[in-house]
Parts: structure tokens; sequence; C-alpha cells
């Protein structure tokens, strides 16, 4: 009929961690709102929480058979050449079937087998690295695809000039409306409103150090007086759930996972959290004073370097992981008793928030599609 037009088709691949797979949500939230009818497929790792998140928020997943490499001697690393041709394999079957306008990559263990075939089939393609030091699966791809979003300055170090756009990170849409919500946050998380309130989330599967840190202080928190919401992870859920009730105070939560994360940004004073760059780029949107304990283990130390753009600018402190256990807890009771300087880290902080990345990204992407 004439005067229809053909709806577009885009794959998005990538994901691992809650880091890469909001990210992810967001962009095709965001390319839905430009074209209501358009057909989105994600392809992640098998195993990983991809394939259960993406579901969940109403999309269609396939998964790949594909895994990192260890750093350390593993015998897992033999199995690694096979996986990968396995995914290069299945990424083709999975490109031919679904035919493709655009790809997007979003980081994670599948993005590279995907993309690399989608670009070897003339797909156009874009990377959206998040971190202020990219991986070597991004460099390499970043020869293939057309366009390079980017959440940092200086980038050019790492990725041709002409290709990088500064998007910002897309983050969960009801992060960017936190403001208002205090009382609704207090009455889901049955805390008061009118006490001061410490987030801890060490990212969406915990982080063992900070876990640790929580655990230790305990004691401190609770004769604070502060109100304490705990995101654990599922490892450490038991271990926590075991020592608040044993404390018997109500105004200390632990939750292996925080779906509702604008309503504990709403209700949060101080938050201690990961440098990963979507909680980096969270914490921006949602201007909140921030203790940061970077994963050293991260690959290019990216964490310490995503931090490190905060620290510079005076809008967030940061702990070394290794001195976490003595300093963290110490250090955010002494922040949650000094007004001033937790608002010299809102006024640092805000600044640097992007909010409308996941729409910058969209826009690039319908921008490829050519018919």
């Amino acid at each position: 009929m004439e005067g229809t037009l053909q709806q577009h088709r885009v794959i998005i691949s990538g994901g691992g961690t809650g880091g890469h797979i909001f990210p992810a949500i967001a962009i095709a939230r965001a390319l839905q709102k430009l074209e209501p009818g358009i057909e989105l497929l994600f392809v992640g790792a098998q195993g990983r929480m991809e394939m259960e998140k993406v579901p969940a928020a109403g999309y269609k997943i396939e998964g790949l058979n594909i895994s990192g490499i260890k750093r350390e001697f593993s015998i897992a690393n033999l199995s690694w050449p096979f996986k990968l041709l396995g995914s290069l394999r299945k990424a083709s079957a999975i490109i031919d079937k679904f035919k493709p306008q655009a790809a997007i990559g979003v980081g994670g263990y599948a993005s590279g087998p995907l993309l690399y075939r989608a670009t070897a089939k003339k797909i156009p393609a874009i990377i959206q690295e998040q971190n202020s030091y990219p991986g070597i699966t991004n460099k390499l791809l970043a020869k293939r695809v057309q366009k390079i979003c980017v959440a940092y300055d200086g980038m050019n170090r790492f990725f041709p000039n002409d290709k990088i756009i500064k998007t910002g990170n897309p983050v969960r849409e009801d992060i960017l409306h936190v403001e208002g919500k205090r009382e609704e946050a207090a009455n889901f998380f049955g805390l008061d409103k009118n006490t001061p309130t410490l987030l801890v989330v060490g990212g969406s599967q915990g982080a063992r150090s900070i876990n640790l840190s929580v655990l230790k202080g305990l004691n401190k928190i609770a004769e604070s007086g502060i109100q304490l919401i705990w995101q654990t992870g599922k490892n450490f859920l038991p271990e926590a759930t075991a020592a608040t009730k044993a404390l018997n105070n109500t105004s200390i939560k632990a939750f292996d996972f925080i779906g509702n994360m604008d309503l504990a940004y709403a209700i949060c004073d101080i938050v201690i959290a990961r440098g990963g760059a979507s909680t980096v780029s969270e914490l921006c949107i949602v201007a909140r004073p921030a203790i940061l304990v970077p994963l050293p283990t991260a690959a290019e130390d990216h964490q310490t370097k995503n931090c490190q753009a905060l620290i510079e600018k005076g809008a967030a402190i940061m702990i070394k992981d290794n001195e976490a256990a003595e300093k963290l807890i110490d250090t955010a009771l002494k922040l949650a008793n000094d007004k001033a300087h937790q608002q010299e880290l809102i006024k640092n902080i805000k600044p640097m928030a992007i909010n409308d990345s996941a729409e910058k990204i969209a826009k690039e992407v319908m921008a490829l599609m050519k018919f």
C-alpha cells in the first residue's frame, strides 16, 4: 500500500551485568518511542543475567555459548576457541534469520561475535562504550563500526575521532524521575522519610569487599541512627540477613537485588557503590553524594578511571578496595554528619549529568538505517 513504511529491525547485543543490560533496555525503549513498530532482538551470553532480565522487560533474546578468558591459567580457557567459533556461527545464523538493518553492541561477551559477523555482512553498527577506558573487544570493533557512542571526554585516545559521539550512558527511565518520591520511597522500604539514609549498592551481583565492610560496621551504622538500604547480591544475602536480624533494627534493610532503584535513590542521602559506568552515570543524574569503591580487578582498571572523572571535579569520594574494611563505614558516617560536604558534592556532580543518552543513541541508530 502506498505510504506504508517497512518497519526497521535492530539487534542489540551484549550483557553480563546490570551495567550493560539496563542501558541496552533503555536504548530499546528509546528506539520504540521513535518508531513504535520497530522489531528488536537481543543477543546475549547463555547463563548470564541478560537471559532473565531482558525477557522480564518484554523483549526477545537469543543466547550465544560464549564466555570470557580467565586471566590466570585455567583448563576452562582451552574450550574458549571452540566457544568463540560456535558463537560466530550462531551469530551468523541469527543475523541471516532476523535480517537487521542495524546492530548495536553494548559490551559483554556476546557483543564481540555478533558485531563482528554483522559488520562482515555490511550491516551498519554502533558501539556504546560506557567506560572511560575501553576493553579490547571494543577497540578491535572500532575499526569495523560506523559510530562509537561514548560517555567521557578524551576517547579519541582509543577510537577514531570522526566516529565518536558523546552521548553519555543510558540509564533506566525511572532513574530520571526520582525527585518528589521520598515519601513514596519511605513507605515502600518501611523507613522514616525524615531520617538520613545510606544506600549501599555493590552492583547487580553485589560486591564482596563492600559487603564485608558494611557487615563489619553494622553496629556503628545502627548506633549512628541512620537508616540503611543494602543491596548485597544473591550470594551474600543469607549472611547479611542473619546479621541484620541479630541487630533487631527495623531501620536496616538488606536485599539481594533492588528493582525499584528510583525509590532507593529518592530516599537516600548518601550512596556507597562500585565505579561501574552505569552506576557513575546514575549518580550524576540523581545527584547524590557518593563514596565509590572501584573494583580493582575490572579490565584495565576501568572502574578507577571512571571514578577519577568525578574525583577530579570534586564530585565524589573514592576509597581503594583494599582500604574499604578500615575506612568505608567511618567515611560514610562522617559524611552523613557533614551537610556542607554533601552539598558541595551535589553541586559538583549535577553538571556532569546527561539525561537524554538513550534518545541520542537511538537517533544515531535510526540515522544509520537506510532502505
